[in-house]
């Protein structure tokens, strides 16, 4: 059964955004920026997708395109703790966010890397403040629990996109992407000590993208509109030629509508281990599903989600950006 997390009334969530965008990243950037509900504290950048320079810049762009250009973006790790970066330009495009005509960004990257910064910030914080939200490989996050593990004391929930265990993988049979770019980061983070929260493709592959809905973005008349649907389109073609269905999933946007609305989603929680050591399995998301083992639940683990309610909390959401 879903547990909510913890019910905060003194105003907007406070989060940090840890992102390689990426198409459906851009869309979940953009839904947190259109919250109320949510503080965006800051972005930060990590090789993933495409390579740092790039996913850096995309964050910028993306911020922009919201009207939030006072978002403060950083550039964080580029590269795995321990491995060769792996991208997939062959899914997102060659700059990560292709299918919209969008400008350089004019806002500054923040001299600060992004792991001093997170670190420093989530010391300066009360117990278990800031959530943190992982949009790619772990790489960042990780890195500030290896370096400055007293910083997991202000972490309230790190809620990640990532992993796969009854459906497989989509980067190899056993693994899905952003685990399998770096999964001693994404073990690091399951055994930091915080409440995690996966949304894994588990849950991603049962809210499929409908044409129709794309659509409807692009009917907003905004510029932000516009820019969305041209991503999807480009973005979408891959999973659906891949898996031959009608609509492709949308990842990312799932850890933001969590967030705000834990009602439309089902889990349960469980230990998740990730491989590391084989070649035929790296980055696999071991999954106790039936406790079957004496390892502690250290994950959150989602299945379910009512996808009519999370592509209508999308379009709300984006619809209210210019």
């Amino acid at each position: 059964m879903t547990q909510p997390p913890d019910s905060d009334d003194a105003g907007p969530r406070p989060v940090i955004i840890d992102t390689d965008p990426g198409q459906d990243d851009a869309i979940a950037i953009l839904a947190a920026l259109a919250a109320p509900e949510l503080r965006v504290m800051g972005i930060t950048a990590v090789a993933g997708n495409v390579p740092l320079e790039l996913t850096a810049r995309n964050a910028r762009i993306l911020v922009e395109l919201a009207g939030r250009p006072e978002v403060p973006v950083f550039a964080g790790c580029d590269r795995p703790l321990r491995r060769d970066l792996v991208t997939a330009e062959h899914v997102h495009g060659t700059t990560g966010i292709d299918g919209a005509d969008l400008a350089e960004p004019a806002t500054a990257l923040q001299p600060q890397h992004a792991v001093d910064w997170m670190a420093e910030t989530l010391l300066a914080a009360g117990d278990r403040e800031i959530t943190v939200c992982t949009l790619g490989p772990m790489t960042n996050v990780a890195t500030v629990l290896q370096t400055a593990p007293e910083a997991a004391r202000g972490i309230r929930e790190i809620v990640c996109m990532g992993g796969g265990f009854f459906g497989g993988g989509n980067t190899s049979p056993a693994a899905e992407f952003n685990v399998f770019v770096d999964p001693d980061a994404a073990q690091t983070v399951l055994h930091c000590g915080a409440p995690v929260t996966m949304l894994p493709l588990d849950v991603t592959h049962k809210a499929l993208m409908a044409d129709a809905w794309i659509d409807r973005l692009r009917a907003l008349g905004t510029h932000t509109g516009a820019a969305a649907a041209g991503m999807l389109d480009f973005y979408e073609r891959f999973d659906v030629d891949k898996y031959g269905t009608t609509g492709g999933p949308l990842h990312d946007p799932n850890v933001i509508a969590y967030l705000l609305r834990p009602d439309l989603y089902q889990g349960r929680r469980c230990n998740v281990e990730v491989e590391i050591d084989s070649p035929l399995t790296r980055g696999m998301t071991v999954v106790d599903w039936w406790n079957v083992t004496d390892r502690p639940p250290n994950c959150h683990y989602i299945t379910e989600v009512d996808a009519d309610g999370f592509y209508d909390l999308l379009l709300t959401l984006l619809a209210r950006l210019p």
